[in-house]
This record gives structure tokens, C-alpha cells and sequence, in this order.
């Protein structure tokens, strides 16, 4: 029994992650075309038609671009908490009613032996929420577009097998950069992103003796590089004596590159 995992977008441009169990299949977001998602799929070799249903985390154009789409193309449940569902409406087109099921923030449904939780995050959109995948003892948090990680947060995603974790920025670059500055600002605020140290100084907090994969994602093509945010954490973590490629291995996203399917 087994959970695997991709993330096959991860980024400003669109954001979308697949994971499937030996009896179910879903995505978190689809903020690509569906066009574009098809595609991802077929380069982890697997199908949209096998999908169980999409988990919307929140309502931005970068996580449900192509939700509307893929719904009504293969017929699928959406999951979203109801602020949620109305912060879509206009943006998603129709959607059959019978295809739209309302996932409180802060709890748990399951589908046979998967459990899903929710958790809200700190971002600005009507309910932001994020997910922790609990099958046959692992356990797989996701958590990107947020200005800072809680305590109640690390909490919830304490302890994971694997973690998809944002690493939004580098302050300086963002600070340096061309962004004007009401931009910047809510960047850097407590319902922005999460920059490489922050992100660091969390994992920190939640890294586990079974952790073994983290995954830096949701980063800024303006004002971040892989290289730079892979550093970045490494070193912060190094102080604290998490040493990276030790018990854990770190690996990048990408805005258009899926990431090989990895069991958890």
C-alpha cells in the first residue's frame, strides 16, 4: 500500500499536485490550462479519466485556472469550502451541481483508507486552506500561499514523511527587484508568501525523524532561483543540525516540469 506524489506545477504561472493511493486518485488545484495539466499527466504517465476529484486550496487564478475545464471535461468532483466556492463563482464557469461537495476548513474526510485534512493558512483570499494526506501510516503535508507558518499550522503538518513546503522568495532579490511597492509589501506581509529563511526556520519546527522529502515550492520567478532557495535553506537548517541529503533530501519544483511520482 502505497502513496505516491507529484507536484506537476508549482509556481506564480500555475500550481497543481497529483497524488494517488492503490485505490484512489485525485489533484490539489489546477491553476494551469487543461490543456496544459493533460499534459503534465502524460509525463508522469497517468490520466486525468482515472482522477477521484480536484481539492481546491484556494481561489486564485494560479490554483484554478483550469478547474472549470477539467470538471466538466471528465466529470469530476470539486472539493472547496464554501467562502471558497463563492470567491470561484464567475471564474470557473458551470459546474453541475452534483459535481460540487463543500470541505470545511479544519476537517477530515476520507475516501476508503485515505485521509484528507484540511487547515487553513494565512493568505489573502476569502478561506485559504491547505492539505495533509494520512495513508497506512504515512503522512504528506502541503502548504504554500501563506505569510507565515503558526504554530497551529506546524501542528497539523508536524512530523510528515513529506512535505511540499513554499519557499516564495529571496527578501533582498524582492526587496531589489522591480516589483512596485504596494506589491512588495503584501508580499512580505503575514498574508503574502513565505520567504526561503521563513520557510527554513519553520521546517525547522516540523521536520521529523521520518521525514525524508521536502520539496521547495511556489517559487517566485522574479524573485528567487532554485539554486538560491535550495542554499538558503540548507543553511538555515545546517544550524539547527538538520543536515540535507542526511535523513532527508530536499528537491525542487518547477512552473512546468512535473516532478517524478515518489511514493511517501
Amino acid at each position: 500500500m502505497s502513496l505516491q506524489f507529484s507536484v506537476l506545477a508549482s509556481g506564480s504561472t500555475g500550481n497543481a499536485f497529483y497524488l494517488e493511493t492503490d485505490d484512489h486518485a485525485f489533484l490539489v488545484d489546477a491553476g494551469l490550462s487543461g490543456k496544459a495539466i493533460e499534459g503534465l499527466m502524460a509525463q508522469i504517465d497517468r490520466h486525468l479519466d482515472k482522477l477521484d476529484g480536484i481539492f481546491v486550496t484556494h481561489e486564485h487564478s494560479d490554483h484554478i485556472k483550469g478547474l472549470g475545464v477539467l470538471a466538466r471535461k471528465y466529470e469530476l468532483p470539486v472539493y472547496a469550502n464554501e467562502k471558497t466556492w463563492t470567491a470561484m463563482e464567475g471564474h470557473i464557469g458551470k459546474i453541475d451541481s452534483g459535481q460540487k461537495f463543500v470541505f470545511p476548513m479544519e476537517s477530515v474526510k476520507s475516501f476508503g483508507s485515505l485521509d484528507v485534512e484540511s487547515f487553513g493558512v494565512s493568505h489573502d483570499a476569502a478561506e485559504p486552506m491547505f492539505y495533509v494526506f494520512h495513508y497506512n501510516g504515512r503522512k504528506l503535508a502541503l502548504i504554500t500561499d501563506t505569510g507565515y507558518v503558526s504554530d497551529r499550522m506546524k501542528g497539523i503538518i508536524r512530523s510528515a514523511n513529506a512535505f511540499v513546503f513554499e519557499s516564495n522568495h529571496d527578501v533582498g532579490m524582492l526587496q531589489m527587484g522591480r516589483y512596485p511597492w504596494n506589491i512588495k509589501r503584501r508580499i512580505l506581509s503575514d498574508i503574502g508568501h513565505v520567504s526561503n529563511e521563513d520557510a527554513a526556520l519553520a521546517m525547522t519546527d516540523v521536520i521529523g525523524d521520518e521525514t525524508s522529502r521536502i520539496y521547495l515550492a511556489h517559487l517566485s520567478q522574479d524573485n528567487n532561483m532554485k539554486e538560491l532557495a535550495r542554499m538558503s535553506v540548507q543553511q538555515t537548517l545546517a544550524a539547527k543540525g538538520l543536515l540535507a541529503g542526511e535523513t532527508f533530501d530536499l528537491f525542487d519544483t518547477d512552473p512546468k516540469k512535473p516532478t517524478p511520482l515518489a511514493a511517501v
